[in-house]
C-alpha cells in the first residue's frame, strides 16, 4: 500500500523539474530549504501557496492578525469558515497548506513581528518573503536579513499598483538605503485606505515567488537586479536598476557584512511596551507586557455579560461602547473601533487588568503610529 502511495506522489513535481533551470537538483535544493514569510494576508497567503506547492522543505508563517470577512476578496487561502471562527491568519493558512502538501513542514506563529521576536523567527531561514503591510516592519526585516546574509524579497500592493525587488546582501542596497530610514509615517496609500485589486496582488506575489525560487534552486545569476513598479489597471510597468550597498551603511555597505550586533535592532526599536495605531483599520494594537490566561479571561468577561467569541488562539469581546477587544495569549490586544491609542489603553486597563496591577505596565508613555505602505 505504501508503495502504491509513493507511486502516486512520485510525479508531484514532474512539471517543475522538467523546467531546465530547476531540474532534479534544484528540486532537492528546494526540499532542503527554509523560508520565512512575514505577514500572511493577501501577498503572504499567495506566497505561502507558491512555496508549499513548489516543495520548499520548511515554510514558516508569522502574522499578528486574524481572518475577517473583508479579507476574503483577495486573501486566497481563507474562506468564510475561517472568518466565522475568528482564526488567526497564520493558523488558518497553515491548516490549508498542510492539506496542499503534507511533505512540507509548515510552522505557524501568531506573533507581532518586532525587534524582540524577529531574530528567533529568522534563525536558520534561507530567505525571507515580505507579506507585511507597513514600512517599519519591512525595514526591520531588511536589517535582519542583511545582518544574517540572506535575501529579503520585498513586495507591496495598494490599489492596482505594486512594487517588487529582491534585496540580496553583497549585491544590492538594503531597503533602508533605498527608501530612507523613516518608518513610513508620511506614506498614505495602503490597501485599507485606497483599496486593492486582487489580480495586482497575485501579479506581485508571482514576481516575489519567482525570485525566491531562483535563489533557492541555485539560479542566483538569473535573479533580477531591478526595482519593478507596475500599475496593473493601465498596465504601465517600470524597471530601475538596484544600486549596490552604500559604503557607510552598517547593513549593506561593502566590507561591513551587515550589522553583527544581534541586539542592535532591539536597542533601536523595542516594541514590547508599544501601543500601535494600525493605519487605515480603525484599530489600535496594545501590548500589555505580560502573557494572558485566556480561560481565566473568558470567565471574567463572561461575568460582565459581553458577547464573546472564543477559540484556542484568542478571545474576542464586544464592549458596550461598540469597540471590540481581540485578545491573544501573548499579551497583545487589538482594540477595534478606535484610532485613539490612549482610549485603547484605557479600555484594556478597565476590562483586562486587575485593579491592583492597573498601573504597573506604564503603557500611557509608549504610544506611536504605525503607518502602512503597501500590502
Amino acid at each position: 500500500m505504501a508503495n502504491a502511495a509513493d507511486s502516486v506522489w512520485s510525479g508531484r513535481y514532474s512539471r517543475q523539474t522538467r523546467f531546465a533551470p530547476i531540474g532534479e537538483a534544484g528540486q532537492r535544493k528546494l526540499a532542503d530549504a527554509c523560508v520565512l514569510i512575514v505577514g500572511v494576508g493577501a501577498l503572504g497567503a499567495s506566497l505561502a501557496q507558491h512555496m508549499v506547492r513548489a516543495g520548499v522543505g520548511e515554510v514558516r508563517l508569522a502574522d499578528r492578525d486574524f481572518v475577517e470577512p473583508s479579507n476574503l476578496q483577495r486573501q486566497m487561502l481563507f474562506d468564510e469558515a475561517d472568518a466565522l471562527a475568528v482564526l488567526p491568519k497564520a493558523v488558518a493558512a497553515a491548516n490549508k497548506l498542510r492539506h496542499i502538501n503534507s511533505a512540507v513542514r509548515v510552522e505557524a506563529s501568531v506573533v507581532d513581528v518586532n525587534a524582540l521576536t524577529v531574530q528567533q523567527l529568522a534563525a536558520g531561514a534561507d530567505l525571507v518573503l515580505d507579506g507585511t503591510d507597513n514600512a517599519a516592519t519591512r525595514l526591520l526585516l531588511s536589517d535582519v536579513c542583511f545582518q544574517r546574509h540572506i535575501p529579503f524579497i520585498y513586495g507591496g500592493v495598494a490599489g492596482a499598483q505594486g512594487m517588487n525587488a529582491a534585496l540580496v546582501p553583497g549585491r544590492t542596497a538594503c531597503l533602508r538605503c533605498l527608501i530612507g530610514a523613516s518608518d513610513g509615517e508620511g506614506e498614505a496609500d495602503t490597501c485599507d485606505t485606497v483599496g486593492v485589486l486582487s489580480p495586482a496582488v497575485e501579479f506581485v506575489a508571482s514576481l516575489q515567488a519567482a525570485e525566491a525560487i531562483k535563489w533557492l534552486t541555485g539560479n542566483q545569476d538569473a535573479m533580477r537586479q531591478t526595482w519593478v513598479s507596475v500599475d496593473l489597471w493601465s498596465f504601465r510597468l517600470r524597471e530601475s536598476a538596484l544600486p549596490s550597498g552604500r559604503e557607510e551603511c552598517s547593513y549593506c555597505g561593502q566590507g561591513h557584512g551587515g550589522n553583527s550586533d544581534a541586539n542592535a535592532a532591539a536597542e533601536r526599536d523595542d516594541e514590547a511596551m508599544h501601543s500601535v495605531v494600525l493605519c487605515g483599520r480603525d484599530t489600535v494594537q496594545v501590548t500589555l507586557g505580560s502573557t494572558l490566561n485566556l480561560e481565566r479571561l473568558e470567565k471574567r468577561l463572561s461575568v460582565q455579560s459581553f458577547p464573546l467569541t472564543v477559540n484556542r488562539y484568542l478571545v474576542r469581546a464586544k464592549l458596550p461602547g461598540g469597540e471590540q477587544l481581540v485578545i491573544f495569549p501573548d499579551g497583545r490586544v487589538l482594540v477595534q473601533g478606535t484610532t485613539e491609542a490612549s482610549h485603547a489603553v484605557r479600555l484594556c486597563k478597565t476590562y483586562l487588568l486587575e485593579r491592583t496591577t492597573d498601573d504597573y505596565l506604564g503603557m500611557e508613555g509608549s504610544v506611536r503610529n504605525e503607518q502602512g505602505s503597501m500590502a
